[in-house]
């Protein structure tokens, strides 16, 4: 939400800032988190993926950060510079008005060549501010030690791996390993912070206000650029483009990856073990990512993690766990090994902080659906797919047809055991039906006759032993009675019909167990075992599926009850985490594509159901 602002008083701060609390900024490359107190918390130098610079977020002590406020008591409002991923924070003092404006200039065509910058305005719009900084990197997630050398008005951090430069345009002071400025600026006045990735020559030059001017209006002018290639023009408009502009940040615009957040470990549980690296490119969420891109008109996305896929993810990298990796590096590769930072104490005590993940070795059948799906839109919407493309395809078609009833970890990634999961199944069925779709379409070649047997035998085995008539409902695995909010996919992958009785059924059942006040539980881990300890919250993802599942089913006025509830959740900018808790507050890491991308869908969804 471009123009809402979240207040806050600055005069007491708890020790670790609310993880809703947050905007995101980036270059296509990277991101940083930026707190509504002025503080940079999150920050990963030079890619989404390489050890933080600023982990506060994790470790309000070892972390570092970069603190940057007013030197009196304030109350802030933060929001975004309207159509662009540019933040500003605004500080609101007894004698004046000061802002900060935060971005990481990129200009979406140099995005390999120019420097890694991270730039901050400060600027008194009225009366007079004084302001205050600390930057305090910590590099290598806090395990790095570093020295500080200023030199010629400039101080340069050097650390084992990394090296960063700050420019200022007001005195800076060695303070240990840190370095602080103390300034105050009458309205009208400016000054500018930067902080640059430093490759051991010549320092870099100080960045002054006028060639800030000019960084913060091109990049004002990337932003809205491509945000106009949007082709939605419906109610929601701006939480549609907020949604589209966060997916768009977390693109790795050199490899056309796609992670699924910039962050790791915030928890799912405060306090608990539930704490994951997203910063990685899921096969399943990448490719549901493509989808939404391409509904709004966004196609050069697509395009560029169509090359990702044809790169990276080769139908003959073939492993135990298939053909593919449930997920990638940003630079495509596959060793993902998860750690433990031990030394981290976590976000408000959630530990382990982990890095990597041991989920990338796990069977997840339910990804061959998404990437293949994601493979006809783009054949259907934006450029038909080359002769090797639909030559990896059938490889990966033929695949799933023979290994589709195999038991799997499933969509949530369970750490409990392998079973034999009906969204597993739902999405093979909707890899062979799509293929079988491009096929005829365009008269390719495949071995339809196997396809459409191995397709009918999954249709008749979910309607059959996915269904459970004790429940009334289809269930979340063979065997069981379990519910599971992820067949609510089955009436939006076009599997059963949005009004046939049994589906009818099965979302009255969902509506009645898993549903509170519009939000949506995955499943019940006491019925399930998941093999972590702790609770979870809503799965905002599950939320909006539901919102699209009552459109569909004509529902249309429970549709845009939950949708609206829904959007209230949000933060005070229109981000979501990846859960909401019992009282509404973001847990999971943030933001997360997921989320976004069903927003997305739902809105688009409901506002054409809605005429």
């Amino acid at each position: 939400m471009d123009g809402t602002a979240r207040e806050r008083d600055t005069a007491t701060e708890p020790r670790y800032t609310p993880i809703a609390d947050h905007g995101l900024i980036g270059d296509l490359r990277s991101a940083a988190l930026v707190g509504t107190d002025g503080t940079i918390d999150w920050y990963c130098c030079p890619s989404f993926d390489s050890p933080s610079v600023f982990g506060s977020v994790l470790d309000a002590e070892r972390g570092g950060c970069f603190e940057l406020a007013a030197a009196v008591p304030a109350h802030t409002k933060q929001f975004y510079f309207p159509d662009t991923n540019v933040l500003i924070t605004r500080f609101f003092t007894e004698d004046g008005v000061g802002e900060v404006q935060d971005f990481i200039p990129t200009d979406g065509e140099s995005t390999t060549e120019r420097p890694h910058r991270l730039i901050r305005r400060v600027l008194c719009v009225r009366g007079s501010v004084p302001f205050t900084t600390r930057v305090a990197p910590r590099f290598g997630y806090g395990a790095h030690p570093h020295t500080v050398r200023p030199t010629g008005g400039i101080a340069v951090f050097e650390s084992r791996d990394l090296s960063l430069a700050l420019t200022a345009t007001v005195p800076l002071e060695v303070a240990g390993a840190d370095v602080r400025a103390d300034f105050e600026l009458a309205e009208g006045g400016t000054a500018v912070l930067t902080l640059e990735q430093f490759d051991g020559g010549a320092p870099p030059g100080r960045c002054e206000c006028g060639e800030a001017e000019r960084e913060f209006t091109a990049t004002v002018a990337y932003w809205r650029r491509w945000l106009s290639s949007s082709r939605y023009r419906g109610r929601w408009r701006e939480m549609v483009h907020r949604s589209a502009l966060t997916l768009k940040l977390l693109t790795y615009a050199p490899t056309g990856a796609i992670v699924a957040a910039p962050t790791t470990s915030l928890p799912e549980d405060i306090g608990g073990e539930r704490n994951w690296d997203y910063r990685y490119v899921w096969v399943r969420d990448a490719a549901f990512c493509v989808y939404a891109l391409l509904r709004l008109g966004f196609t050069e996305e697509a395009e560029a993690f169509m090359a990702f896929v044809s790169r990276h993810i080769s139908p003959g990298d073939r492993k135990a766990s298939g053909p593919l990796q449930i997920m990638y590096g940003i630079d495509g590769r596959t060793d993902l090994t998860e750690h433990e930072l031990g030394h981290l104490e976590g976000h408000r005590g959630s530990v382990p902080v982990r890095i990597g993940n041991a989920a990338a070795d796990q069977l997840q059948l339910d990804i061959y659906g998404a990437l293949v799906d994601s493979i006809y839109l783009y054949d259907k919407w934006a450029e038909p797919v080359s002769s090797e493309q639909w030559d990896h395809v059938t490889a990966l078609v033929d695949w799933v047809c023979a290994h589709w009833d195999q038991p799997d970890e499933g969509i949530w990634e369970t750490r409990g055991g392998r079973q034999n999961f009906l969204y597993s199944r739902l999405m093979c069925w909707v890899a062979i039906e799509r293929a079988i779709r491009m096929a005829h379409r365009r008269g390719l070649p495949a071995d339809l006759a196997r396809w459409q047997a191995s397709r009918d035998t999954i249709y008749r085995r979910i309607m059959s032993d996915g269904w459970s008539e004790p429940r009334r409902a289809f269930v979340q695995h063979e065997d069981g009675d379990v519910l599971d909010a992820a067949v609510l996919m089955m009436p939006l992958a076009k599997f059963i019909a949005p009004t046939d009785p049994k589906w009818l059924s099965t979302l009255d059942s969902l509506t009645e167990d898993l549903v509170s006040d519009s939000l949506v539980y995955r499943y019940d881990p006491r019925m399930s075992p998941d093999g972590l300890r702790g609770d979870e919250g809503t799965f905002s993802i599950c939320s909006f599926w539901y919102v699209e599942a009552l459109t569909r089913a004509g529902r249309l006025d429970e549709a845009a009850l939950a949708f609206e509830k829904m959007l209230t959740y949000g933060n005070h900018l229109g981000l979501y985490a990846e859960q909401i808790g019992h009282t509404g507050e973001q847990r999971g890491n943030f933001p997360q594509a997921f989320t976004h991308l069903s927003l997305i869908s739902a809105a688009f969804n409901l506002d054409r159901a809605l005429g």
